[in-house]
């Protein structure tokens, strides 16, 4: 933050663009319990976990409700998209009552190889203040990308965090011999798996460490194949994490940053690490202008709040804000985007992404459809088939009555 305020005040272009055009929030830490714990312990007598829980004892990564799952059993009964979205799923109502727990589902120990080679059952959890609190925040802003910076290793980390089950995995597509994954049956990729990648990647080739993995990770041996990148759930997998909940429940991409090994760095070396860190962090911001933007509106010129805009072979949509703006991270490409809201005929047209930054704009104008009037006919004729009235044929007293109460 201080960073920013002195580079603009001193008419750095960079930083001034970035702050002019982009609406930036900064949360100095969401567990300030767990930070004033690691602090009076300090870097020499702290060890990894210290900090790390809230002082009732949650782990707040994992605090959110498991989305990822009850999409997956939706897929599994194919009432997907159609009776159960694949975007903004709702938030389980027992989630929100004042005592509601957090069922964890199972958590899951990674192999050498990624795989994940066990699996126990979590006791339910309490849901956490602090927990509520991010929820209602991600509510109330339309947030388009999101980074959580941790400790404790050195990498960036990316949805989904939850390892589906291998007997719930759909069959995959097949692989190119020289695909530069290993093929984990068990890992569900999001829809936005190569946008999520292009981000991860971002940071991590504009890290001054973070792709030297040639001496293994930092407690283990590197998970991220020479790339500082991984998949949350072939490295740390995890049900109801925050990644995976503002990803299936807002317009939200959202990473987890691990800055470095130190989880509390000592005084002295934090010069070194915010100079590992600084470009990272402006790369990052600025790829929150790759993609497209614009307005949805009628022909009036309204704007059109919650309509939802479809990009053409990625299966999750996002929603437009308040004002009928919206905006889509995708990677450079053509795609074909259309905007969608109840009452009003879809619209759909071609818009490209460049290799530069800078979004394209893509606006939509609706025109007000009838649907919206029929299925309310439809509805007081008890969604039957409606009669057509013959002319010159006397209209039963039946007949009469629907009349009158459709009128």
């Amino acid at each position: 933050m201080q960073f920013l305020c002195k580079e603009y005040q001193d008419g750095n272009p960079r930083v001034r663009s970035l702050v002019t055009e982009t609406r930036i929030h900064l949360v100095p830490s969401l567990n300030p319990d767990g930070y004033e714990l690691a602090r009076e312990a300090g870097s020499e007598l702290g060890n990894w976990a210290l900090g790390h829980w809230t002082e009732e004892g949650y782990d707040l990564f994992e605090n959110f409700p498991d989305l990822a799952s009850a999409l997956w059993a939706a897929e599994e009964r194919k009432l997907v998209p159609h009776k159960f979205p694949n975007h903004h799923i709702p938030i389980p109502e027992h989630y929100l009552a004042e005592d509601a727990t957090v069922s964890q589902g199972a958590g899951g120990v990674a192999g050498g190889d990624g795989e994940v080679v066990a699996h126990t059952p979590c006791p339910p959890r309490q849901v956490a203040v602090e927990t509520r609190a991010v929820m209602a925040w991600m509510d109330k802003n339309p947030f388009v990308l999101g980074a959580n910076l941790q400790g404790g290793e050195k990498l960036v980390s990316y949805p989904f965090d939850t390892a589906r089950p291998v007997s719930d995995t759909p069959p995959a597509a097949p692989r190119s011999p020289d695909d530069y994954e290993d093929d984990h049956p068990e890992l569900q990729e999001t829809p936005d798996h190569a946008i999520f990648r292009w981000l991860a990647i971002s940071y991590a080739s504009a890290h001054l460490t973070m792709t030297e993995t040639f001496r293994g990770g930092c407690h283990t041996q590197d998970m991220t194949n020479s790339m500082g990148i991984v998949q949350g759930a072939k490295w740390h997998p995890r049900a109801g994490s925050m990644n995976d909940f503002s990803y299936l429940h807002t317009n939200c991409l959202e990473l987890s940053i691990y800055l470095g090994c130190d989880k509390f760095p000592h005084e002295s070396e934090l010069q070194q690490e915010w100079e590992n860190n600084k470009e990272s962090l402006l790369t990052f911001m600025e790829q929150v202008h790759r993609g497209i933007k614009g307005l949805v509106t009628d022909q009036q010129g309204e704007p059109i709040a919650n309509a939802t805009i479809v990009v053409g072979g990625i299966k999750h949509s996002i929603k437009t804000a308040s004002g009928g703006d919206y905006w889509r991270i995708l990677n450079p490409g053509e795609y074909r985007v259309s905007a969608r809201a109840e009452g009003y005929n879809p619209s759909v047209k071609t818009c490209s992404v460049l290799y530069d930054i800078g979004a394209t704009q893509c606006n939509f104008v609706l025109s007000r459809s009838n649907w919206k009037r029929i299925r309310e006919i439809m509805a007081m004729n008890g969604n039957r088939p409606i009669r057509r009235i013959v002319p010159g044929r006397p209209m039963t007293p039946r007949e009469r009555l629907r009349l009158r109460m459709r009128l």
